[in-house]
């Protein structure tokens, strides 16, 4: 393959519509609001779970944007764990607030403020790039340290990947197709700086763990959002913003200079950060040629795909890796 993946974040996932969701459902999320829903909107096709997801009106005029997801589904406890950790974020975080949850039968469902706003990366531009910066900036120094308790490292999120690319090599796992031809040639180098993350990956900094361009809205008034909540980890206060960058880089975002003038990794040792965008790629190195998992489409491997791509691109210019063979 001799280019990335393109990727369509409109169409990631196949939801349930409204109508599919029980009787029940329906009338706990209305009791729960306290006002009857008039109309609720096609699901949205965004993000990487097959819950519902759609924005709704109520007969009191609020909109707002529902979930829901029935018991076995991943979605099941990611909203559970959305509706614990919203409501203990500080308020300097910008997080949609979650106005009510409902259970019925295995059901349920987590409602929250609706924002009406867009997804940014597609692609980056420069404006939007230092808004989702000075987001990642406000937030880590709101939550260092940590206001939650008993949320688990980083590393241990991550722990199975780190073992990736030292399963490739020894021929346990298959290096996914359609990556750069150079990749076989890096794959030790990039086993080694995996190994790093048990003394990377720690720290004191509650952080989102998860933070993707379809994690992030910017709303009409330039304001920027961050969404799902629900990875919510123990790690360094960079990893958010760092986790960007590989993909804005791709982009023509500059963020070799910025890596090195922004405060939140002006000091950060060079073997720290690459060692983290290493296990990111190291992750999106598992299961891409396998079928997408029930609720997401076909552009969930080929996110993969890109993201293994541009996180090793941007390691490549980083360590000066053999990208040409001589």
């Amino acid at each position: 393959m001799s280019r990335a993946p393109d990727v369509d974040y409109s169409a990631t996932s196949a939801r349930p519509d409204w109508s599919a969701l029980p009787q029940a459902v329906r009338e706990a999320l209305a009791d729960a609001l306290g006002s009857r829903i008039t109309a609720v909107s096609p699901p949205v096709s965004t993000g990487f779970t097959g819950g519902f997801a759609a924005r709704a009106e109520l007969t009191d005029g609020r909109q707002v944007f529902i979930k829901a997801a029935q018991q076995g589904l991943h979605a099941y406890n990611a909203y559970q764990r959305e509706a614990e950790v919203v409501p203990q974020l500080p308020s300097a975080v910008r997080a949609p607030v979650i106005v009510t949850t409902a259970r019925a039968d295995d059901w349920f469902a987590v409602v929250s403020e609706w924002i009406d706003g867009r997804m940014p990366g597609t692609p980056w531009t420069a404006e939007d790039f230092e808004r989702a910066t000075a987001v990642c900036e406000v937030t880590a120094e709101a939550l260092r340290p940590s206001p939650l308790e008993g949320l688990d490292r980083f590393f241990d999120l991550v722990r199975d990947d780190v073992k990736v690319p030292a399963q490739i090599l020894a021929g346990e796992r298959q290096l996914p197709a359609r990556l750069q031809e150079w990749v076989p040639r890096v794959l030790p180098e990039l086993a080694d700086l995996v190994t790093l993350a048990p003394e990377v990956l720690v720290g004191d900094t509650a952080a989102h763990s998860d933070l993707r361009p379809d994690n992030l809205l910017i709303d009409n008034a330039g304001v920027c959002w961050t969404i799902d909540w629900n990875w919510l980890t123990l790690g360094p206060r960079w990893i958010d913003w760092v986790g960007l960058l590989p993909i804005a880089q791709h982009q023509g975002i500059d963020t070799f200079t910025a890596i090195t003038r922004n405060p939140l990794t002006a000091d950060v040792p060079k073997d720290h950060l690459d060692c983290f965008v290493a296990v990111i790629a190291a992750y999106m190195l598992k299961n891409p040629d396998l079928p997408p998992p029930p609720g997401c489409t076909p552009a969930l491997r080929e996110h993969q795909r890109l993201y293994a791509w541009t996180f090793l691109d941007w390691l490549a210019v980083r360590r000066n890796w053999p990208t040409v063979e001589v």
